[in-house]
């Protein structure tokens, strides 16, 4: 910006200067030369007034002295100098001026005024005025020297006022930005101090209202998801304890495996609270780094939890690693979670075998999970929180897991409408660098 600034005002101050110096230079010459042939006019004019009517019998003829530098001759009708100084013979303004006419001119490099001297209504004689224009020439140059120095000097104060003035608008813009970086890098207490600018001043005070609302916003939610999940771990943990000492005590061989599936369902509700706690606090800038989980050991958990789900419905599920190493660590609960979301998203809209592959990008791992239904109707607002497609649902299962994936760095998208495919992009460091850390 204030390189913006003193940019506009010196393009302002030299259009400044084409616009007046230049003309005012061209004015200056016209004024200079002028001048000095009205001094040679009224010279030649004062020395008319001398000449007498006798002077061809040979009276005495006193001119006046000339301009400084000039010369004054008398020339009579012959064009023969007569009186004074100047060439011998009559020039052509000497010549014209015989025709009865105030002649203004120049003859070779000298600046010359002729006037007729009259008497009995004709011609007796012309005095000749002159001076070398060179003199003309300095003086003009000397005066463009002077009008080019005060030109100098007018851009240098308006560069030099300019910069101040650039220092004073940006210096309040440039807090401005530090305080937006350092709320940007979880600060939420940076506001942004006054300045000497009232629109400035009003723009940082809409600020620091706006950063205080978005403070209380956010506190009222951590507030909100803290109080809810405790609220959810609390009844759930006694439930999982419950449904694990039935398990202990009871030994009936009909009831085992639902009190199995009741309490592989209450693990499952309680990572989900889990994650979403974690997705609250990634969003309040606390970005909490999740466990890492091994790429195989996720995807046999995976086929645990999913594959009986899809079996009672008469349907294939398939996990492929391809040739992707087993033991690279993702991080383990967030991509569990979407996982768990695609993977019922498959089984709620989708038909046939549930396919998911994981594929080696060498920076990242690709989850494709696939099926053999279709994607219809628009979809520009799938993972929009409330879209619902079909009208099952809540709408809010594809839009947690897009923002779990942001949270670790990675991207969900659909990739394919027909299979529907969506695929899951996680960060993946190598050599020794932790795995789900954000480039």
């Amino acid at each position: 910006m204030r390189q913006r600034v003193v940019r506009v005002a010196l393009i302002t101050a030299l259009v400044a200067v084409v616009l007046l110096a230049v003309p005012l230079a061209l004015a200056i010459r016209s004024s200079l030369y002028a001048g000095q042939r009205d001094t040679l006019e009224r010279a030649a004019l004062a020395a008319a007034v001398r000449v007498s009517p006798d002077y061809a019998a040979g009276d005495p003829v006193e001119l006046p002295h000339a301009p400084a530098g000039g010369r004054i001759g008398l020339y009579d009708p012959q064009q023969r100098l007569r009186a004074g100084n100047g060439p011998g013979t009559g020039d052509a303004p000497v010549r014209r001026a015989g025709a009865g006419q105030v002649i203004r001119g120049r003859s070779g490099s000298d600046l010359v005024a002729a006037v007729p001297v009259s008497h009995a209504e004709r011609v007796i004689g012309v005095v000749r005025a002159s001076s070398p224009a060179d003199a003309v020439r300095d003086r003009v140059l000397t005066a463009w020297a002077v009008l080019l120095g005060v030109t100098v000097v007018a851009v240098t104060l308006a560069v030099l006022v300019a910069r101040r003035q650039a220092r004073v608008l940006a210096t309040p813009l440039e807090d401005l930005s530090r305080h937006c970086r350092a709320v940007t890098e979880g600060d939420l207490n940076a506001r942004a101090a006054p300045s000497s600018i009232p629109e400035i001043d009003q723009v940082a005070r809409t600020h620091n209202e706006m950063l205080h609302s978005l403070s209380e916003l956010l506190r009222h939610e951590r507030d909100f998801t803290s109080n809810a999940s405790h609220q959810l771990r609390t009844p759930l943990t006694g439930l999982q304890l419950t449904l694990e000492a039935g398990l202990e005590q009871r030994d009936d061989a009909r009831l085992r495996p639902v009190v199995e599936e009741a309490l592989m369902t209450t693990r499952r509700l309680h990572d989900t609270v889990e994650a979403v706690l974690r997705l609250s606090r990634s969003r309040s800038l606390l970005r909490p780094a999740p466990a890492d989980l091994a790429m195989e050991d996720l995807l046999r958990a995976s086929d645990e939890r999913w594959h009986g789900v899809f079996a009672d419905e008469g349907r294939r599920l398939e996990h492929v690693s391809g040739d992707v190493p087993g033991d690279v660590a993702v991080p383990g609960g967030p991509v569990t979670e979407i996982l768990d979301v695609l993977l019922d998203n498959a089984r709620t809209h989708g038909h046939g075998t549930v396919r998911v592959t994981v594929r080696d990008l060498d920076d990242a791992l690709a989850f494709d999970v696939a099926d053999e239904g279709e994607t219809r109707g628009d979809t520009t607002g799938l993972f929009e929180r409330g879209h619902t497609g079909s009208g099952t649902g809540t709408g809010i299962g594809l839009a947690l897991a897009r923002d779990l994936a942001a949270s670790i760095g990675g991207r969900l998208s659909l990739t394919s409408s027909a299979p529907a495919t969506f695929t899951l992009l996680v960060p993946v460091h190598r050599g020794g660098t932790e795995a789900g850390e954000p480039q």
